[in-house]
This record gives structure tokens, sequence and C-alpha cells, in this order.
């Protein structure tokens, strides 16, 4: 076996676990904190939530026939960018006509605070009137990212998705079917990007020993077929700098062994962090198989077992350090997405096979279930109403599976019989094995994918190794590195022209993480407060019961005199 393997990689893959987001954009906020909270990208998420069903960010991006984005599979067989090859981008590289403009994502604005206090004197209460952060100029706010929020998946957007009206009639919105869940929105670091192809410049590129795409500011020349190629639109143009910019998967954390941003920061703690083995040299074999419904089970099929002996010896063969190989078997991306399957790519039609995978909702149906006097937990009930969910099976299936319901309904059962086994065994009830069984799974498989998806530790959801040629002796010692857009005049930690990235009067910026990588974890793994820091109550590992200390002010009233541990 080990001769057919071909060269092995290893890739920092992510799964998103969509029943436990709760649409507060939390992961949004404290994302553009990070890496967008400057001049020039005001319009930018690197990370959104959008409401489905909805337009999303930005407005439709989801419609290729519009946007080009993707790859195109010819009669021949092969790939090629869907927005043409290098005559056509030849042809328009000077000015790109496939491309969304602001009015698709939002013109950013202000407010005018002081009109507050400069208003003259008169008989109405002054406002701040909104202004444009493009123009200055006074203007009306029509649209932003997070437009959907204020509908909730209602019909006056709910049409205008590219899914809704893709199954037509499948889809309806009265009051009694109504139906909405959050989607969380990164770069996909697809194993097949179309950016990385489209880039005339070859600034886009896919690093070799993480699998994560990036933007080499200097080489960026402005020419934007990377925003055209990518058909998630997660790709930015910045328009003070010219400048391409994208989500970074946070990789200066990452190589300290970090969570990103927003994984560190998500409130319902939805996000899983791994390392994934996959075979490069069947990549694009892969993304050209005829049939879109085979692109799921050939995405699963390029993900390497790391537990195979010959697998392990191909990887380090390749270069790929042993700390690695024992992650990629830990990996909560590879046990949910190649183990149990119940983690999706999102848009296989694309065929740049993502690497941002999704587990999709079944809340909604024990709601109906219950309200109907039903047992909303029980395992024949559950499995009956799957067909019948307020979230359709074919509009889930026309995000994850290429329109194939087959992979999302066997999903969805696994989910169910995971939800009727584990309601048996917190009732002190005897197990049983039929429900496991009737999913193809056994009682303790299905206890297994509980305890990841409930209750797991923050090193159980975040297994990742710290960056090459960091020795184990040495990864004490790593500190902050640096950012890919931090050079003299860029747009990065120290650019815009001297001006500071986090706001036009913030100062002289500090580094990413405030503090170094490996206090700022251990500080959000402790039990117990920092020597000398600020009072901090741990609750990553609080199992609920008891009072904590320092999780409420002292009875009292008086000053809380605990020693500093």
């Amino acid at each position: 076996m080990a001769e057919r393997i071909g060269r092995v990689m290893a890739q920092v893959a992510m799964v998103m676990n969509l029943d436990k987001c709760i649409g507060c954009h939390t992961c949004s906020v404290t994302c553009k904190q990070a890496w967008t909270n400057r001049s020039g990208v005001e319009y930018v998420w690197f990370n959104n939530v959008e409401t489905r069903p909805g337009q999303g960010y930005p407005r439709g991006y989801q419609d290729q026939e519009r946007w080009k984005g993707g790859w195109r599979r010819t009669a021949t067989g092969r790939l090629v960018p869907r927005a043409g090859g290098r005559l056509r981008k030849l042809a328009t590289i000077f000015a790109n006509p496939v491309m969304p403009a602001i009015q698709d994502y939002y013109e950013p604005w202000t407010y005018d605070y002081e009109n507050l206090v400069a208003a003259p004197l008169g008989d109405d209460m002054p406002v701040a009137p909104p202004r444009s952060l493009i123009s200055g100029e006074p203007m009306a706010i029509t649209w932003s990212a997070n437009w959907d929020d204020d509908l909730g998946g209602g019909e006056e957007l709910g049409v205008h998705d590219p899914i809704v009206r893709r199954l037509g009639e499948q889809v309806r919105f009265s009051f009694e079917q109504a139906f909405m869940f959050y989607l969380p929105r990164i770069c996909e670091h697809c194993l097949n990007p179309s950016c990385v192809a489209s880039c005339p410049s070859g600034a886009m590129y896919k690093r070799a020993e993480d699998g994560i795409v990036l933007v080499d500011q200097d080489r960026c020349r402005g020419w934007r077929m990377c925003v055209t190629g990518c058909p998630y639109k997660k790709v930015y143009f910045n328009h003070k700098t010219g400048k391409a910019e994208k989500c970074t998967m946070c990789y200066p954390r990452v190589e300290v062994g970090l969570p990103t941003v927003c994984s560190e920061t998500c409130v319902g703690r939805l996000r899983y962090l791994g390392v994934v083995l996959y075979d490069v040299d069947r990549v694009g074999a892969a993304a050209a198989v005829p049939d879109e419904h085979d692109l799921y089970p050939a995405q699963l099929d390029l993900l390497l077992d790391p537990a195979d002996p010959e697998v392990a010896a191909a990887a380090r063969r390749d270069g790929i350090p042993d700390r690695w190989i024992d992650a990629a078997r830990r990996s909560p991306v590879y046990a949910l997405a190649v183990q149990h399957r119940v983690a999706l790519p999102l848009h296989p039609e694309f065929r740049t096979l993502p690497m941002v995978w999704y587990i999709p909702p079944l809340s909604p149906v024990v709601d109906t279930l219950t309200g109907t006097g039903h047992d909303g937990e029980d395992a024949g009930n559950l499995f009956g109403a799957i067909e019948t969910l307020r979230i359709p099976v074919a509009y889930l299936a026309e995000l994850f599976t290429a329109g194939d319901p087959a992979p999302v309904t066997a999903v969805l059962r696994r989910l169910a019989a995971m939800r009727a086994h584990m309601r048996r065994v917190n009732l002190g009830q005897e197990r049983d094995p039929s429900i496991a069984a009737a999913v193809g799974m056994d009682g303790d498989t299905i206890e297994e994918l509980y305890r990841l998806l409930a209750i797991a530790k923050y090193d159980d959801r975040y297994v990742i190794p710290t960056a090459y040629g960091v020795d184990d002796a040495d990864r004490g010692a790593v500190e902050e590195v640096a950012c890919s857009l931090d050079f003299e005049g860029g747009p990065g930690m120290g650019g815009m022209g001297g001006r500071p990235p986090f706001g036009e009067a913030s100062g002289r910026p500090d580094p990413v993480g405030v503090e170094t990588f490996h206090a700022l974890r251990a500080r959000q793994t402790s039990d117990v407060r920092a020597r000398g820091g600020p009072r901090r109550t741990n609750l990553l590992n609080w199992d609920g019961n008891g009072r904590p200390d320092g999780l409420f002010p002292p009875r009292d009233g008086a000053r809380d005199r605990r020693e500093d541990a």
C-alpha cells in the first residue's frame, strides 16, 4: 500500500457545528478587531455569520452563473477556472467586469456624533446621521454584512437566496413553515483553491506546511482576479493599498499551537480545529469527477488515515514531523468528517475541495415534535420526522452535498440517534442497542461522538501542533511571529503610511495577541488567575455545579482578598 500513497501533505482544517450557533457574531467582531479594523477594509469581514435562507455576503455570492467563481469541468475532463483562462484574464486585466461592487458588499459608514453637541438650539432632539466612510458624505443605510438578521429568513430577502431560487416550490415561505439557521463563514483554505489559480502575479499561494492560503503583499498587484476566482467571495480588495486581503486562519496563533481568534472567542464552542493528512497527487482527479454528487465522497477519499502505519511512514518520508502525525491521529476534524461522517463541506460543486466542514442543524425537529405532543427525543419519532424537517433536507443538500440528499439524511439520522441514545443514558434507562444499529453505529461510538460534540474540553476541540522547525524542547520559548502584512508602508501591523492598523487614533499598535501566545494559552486554560494579573474566573472546565470562587461578587460586598494562585 505504501507504493500507492502519493505525496502526503498536512492541512489545518476546521469543523463548525451549526446546531450550536446562536448568531451572536462574537466571532465576526473579534476577527474584525484583530485583522480588519483599519482604513481601507472597513467593509471587509474575514468571518461573517449569515442567516439562512438569505442572500449571504456579498449579496448572492453563491450564484456562480453571475460571479464565475470556482472551477468548471470541460467535456474532456479538465478543470478550468469558471471565469476563463489566461487569454480572458489578459483581456480584462485592467478592468475586471465580473466582481461584486461596493453595493453588493455595503458602503461602510460611521455616525456624525459631533452633530449631537454642535447642532444649533431647536425644538427637535439632534441625531447622529450616518456618513460614508469612503466619501464622508451623508448616506442612507440600505444593506450590510448582517442585514438578513433583521428579517430572520423571511420572504423579503429569502426569495433572493440563490438556493431558494434553484429549489423553487420545494421551499415555501409561509408562517407555518418558516425556518432559519445561522451559517458562519471564513475562507475555506481549499485543497484546490481557484483563487490561487486565478492570480496573474502569483501572489496567492497555499502554504506547503499547513495548507493555509495567504496573499503575498509584496507580489500582489491588485488585479483582483482572485476576488472573481473565489466562489465563496472570501478574498477582499483593500482600496487604500490596492492589495488583496483574506482570512489568514490566524496563522501566527496556529504556528504556536493556539486556535484562531474566531474559535477562541466562540460563545457556543461550535468550532473545532485539527490537522488532516491527504494525498496531494490525487487532488486533481478528486476535484474533476464527472458527477457533482461524487465530489463529497471523492473529497473524503483524499483524507488519509493517520492511524495507518503505512500512512505515517509515507508522511515521515515527505517531511511531516511526528508531532503533526500524532496531532492528525487526535484531530477532531478527522474524527467528525471521516470517522463519524457528520461533517460536510460547503458547496463541493465549486470543485475547490473546501477544508471548512459543517455539521448540519437538527434542533428544530425536536421542538416541532414536542409541540405536537410527541416525544421529541424518541428515536422512532426523530427518524420519521427527518424528511419533514422545517429546515428542508433539500436546502441543506444544496449547501453541503451538491444537491444529493442522501449524505445529509445520513448525518441527521446519526445526530438523531445520538440524542435518543443519550437521553436514555441521562435518564438512567437501559441502553437500546437498536438505536445505534439503525445508523450503522454502536453505543460506544455514539457516546464518543457525544463527548466530542457536547462536552469536549479545550484540548479536545483544538488539536494544533506547533510550526515546523520548532522542536519540542523549544516550544515554551516560541513567541509571537510577524504577520505577512507587516512591512514598511503596507496594510498590516505597521503600515497604512505610518497610521496604526487598529484604528486611526489607536496609537502604536500592540502585537497580535497583546500578550505572548503561550501566556495567553496558560491564562485561558488555567483554573486560577495568573499572579499579579486581573481578576478572572475560568469557566472552560466548569461542569455547571457549585459556585466557583470569583464567579459572583462577595455576598457581603467586601473586596475579595483571595491570595494569588
